[in-house]
């Protein structure tokens, strides 16, 4: 019966949502949906960045110049627009929050600690006999999730601007958002993590892990090198799933050291932010500007991909050398662990569910920019799970939705940052650009950040040094792609999945930018150093 109500608890939610991506599906051209008209009410948002061009000449005309600089272009902006400084401050302010989510959950496990003594004396009887939740409790609790974040912030934003505008321009800026991201992210995520699939991938990597002896440093370097160069071929969210998976199991139960938990999260974020560059149409930052810059699967591989293959396997093998005297005590606590068991093995998934599974994923990819399609493929996945109950795991959607509402939170507050990022992206030139993009892409999802240097003119294909600034942009986007939980988009995925490893505060986002600083400073090595 649970699981009835779990297909129709998701087709009600995903019927929500596709609303909201097919009107985005619609809307091709930003500028068209900006200003009123004989038919519209209310403001459409956000302004073209090509709309500012008059009131930006009327201020150079002023002060006498023939161009604004940067500050001048920014308070020209705000002013026209106040809402611009407004969504940007509560941006910032999601970004902070994310970084004291930990203290927050240590706050709500204290109060839930609190609340157990007071309940002992409470001597009421409530519905069906169920203790007394502690309110306080629960809400730091949401508060510390770093998914909820972003959503927790939209109501703020979309307070302000129902009350400085109205109802209606509120929600058409909501239409207006693309969702079909978030959506994918939360299926694939779902099918990713079921027992055939994850069987089928430990399968396949042990065969390279036997090189090793099936130790855990073995399987350490066969997941952290070929799952996220497996990215370029069924999307990052689903390698990043993968690999997370996988690295629970073979790596994080074994309790290594609280460094070395950092050193690997901070590492596969890295190596899945460039490992699917491979191709033009897997990684979210590259898949932005691939039909705008006609980016096609061999000027991946030959520009971007083998560096990124070499780049992986360079700092992958220097954390392996660096924490080489960890694995030793890894080594004993998995034989530890392998002699407490009871000997037991389950039966393995038949090979035709795993066929039937892998197909349910090659079909979710293939139809990636279609939310009805890979949405309706999910809901066929969900009734086939329920008739091989058998061989497979709890289906549970609790982590796949809270990463779809975090993306879903990242694009809304997103879509609202164009204004300040693209005059920044114009005003670099080509090595200051790769690093501007980089430092960025740690404040903002690297696909906004590519996604608004294709609408800038100066990257535009055919203008003079085009080319260059085309690749700084995307190469700092994916370089810096690892740093922070939003700086890429299957990162969440990968925090969520592993988080129960780093104890009650969760992963703490100071520590995760030191261990992913290294590998992200080879990266840039490869991408921006040797010649290209």
């Amino acid at each position: 019966m649970h699981r009835t109500f779990l297909v129709i608890g998701y087709s009600f939610f995903v019927l929500l949502f596709t609303h909201a991506a097919s009107a985005a599906g619609t809307n091709k051209d930003d500028a068209a949906i900006y200003g009123t008209s004989n038919n519209d009410s209310f403001k459409k948002l956000p302004k073209p960045l090509d709309q500012y061009a008059t009131v930006e000449r009327a201020r150079a005309i002023e002060l006498g110049v023939d161009s604004l600089g940067l500050v001048e272009k920014l308070k020209v902006r705000i002013k026209d627009q106040p809402l611009n400084l407004v969504a940007t401050i509560l941006f910032f302010c999601a970004i902070f929050h994310t970084f004291i989510a930990g203290r927050i959950l240590k706050m709500a496990h204290q109060a839930e600690q609190d609340h157990a003594l007071f309940i002992k004396e409470d001597s009421r009887r409530y519905h069906l006999g169920k203790n007394r939740v502690s309110f306080k409790g629960t809400a730091l609790h949401f508060l510390g999730e770093v998914e909820a974040v972003f959503g927790i912030w939209l109501i703020p934003l979309i307070l302000y601007i129902t009350f400085s505008n109205d109802w209606h321009t509120a929600t058409h800026y909501i239409d207006s958002r693309n969702y079909t991201e978030p959506l994918f992210v939360v299926v694939i995520m779902a099918i990713a993590a079921s027992r055939p699939v994850v069987s089928f991938a430990e399968t396949a990597l042990s065969s390279v892990a036997a090189i090793g002896r099936k130790t855990p440093a073995a399987w350490w370097l066969s997941i952290l090198v070929i799952a996220p160069l497996l990215g370029s071929f069924i999307t990052e969210p689903a390698a990043m799933t993968i690999a997370a998976l996988l690295l629970g199991h073979q790596f994080y139960r074994y309790n290594p050291s609280q460094k070395f938990k950092y050193a690997t999260l901070g590492l596969l974020f890295v190596n899945i932010s460039v490992g699917g560059t491979l191709t033009h149409f897997a990684a979210p930052p590259v898949l932005m500007v691939a039909s705008v810059w006609e980016w096609t699967m061999p000027y991946m591989l030959t520009n971007f991909g083998w560096r990124a293959i070499i780049g992986i396997i360079i700092a992958t093998s220097a954390y392996y050398y660096l924490f080489r005297k960890d694995f030793g005590q890894l080594n004993a606590n998995a034989v530890e662990q392998e002699t407490s068991t009871d000997g037991l093995n389950e039966e393995p998934a038949p090979a035709w569910i795993i066929a039937i599974h892998l197909s349910f994923l090659a079909w979710t990819v293939f139809t990636l920019h279609h939310p009805a399609l890979f949405i309706g493929g999910f809901l066929v996945f969900i009734a086939f799970n329920i008739a091989t109950d058998h061989h497979q795991y709890a289906i549970s959607l609790k982590s796949p939705i809270l990463v779809g509402f975090f993306l879903a939170g990242l694009v809304t507050h997103g879509g609202l940052q164009g204004w300040w990022i693209a005059p920044v992206l114009s005003a670099l030139g080509e090595v200051p650009l790769f690093i501007g993009a980089t430092v960025l892409t740690a404040f903002n999802d690297n696909a906004a950040i590519t996604f608004l240097a294709s609408q800038v003119p100066s990257f535009a294909k055919g203008v003079d040094g085009s080319i260059a600034l085309q690749y700084a942009v995307v190469a700092g986007a994916v370089t810096g792609g690892g740093l922070t939980v939003i700086a890429n988009a299957p990162n969440p995925a990968g925090q969520s999945l592993l988080s129960k490893y780093f104890g009650k505060e969760g992963v703490s986002p100071f520590k995760l930018v030191l261990g992913a600083l290294f590998p992200t400073v080879v990266m840039a090595v490869m991408f921006i150093v040797l010649p290209h």
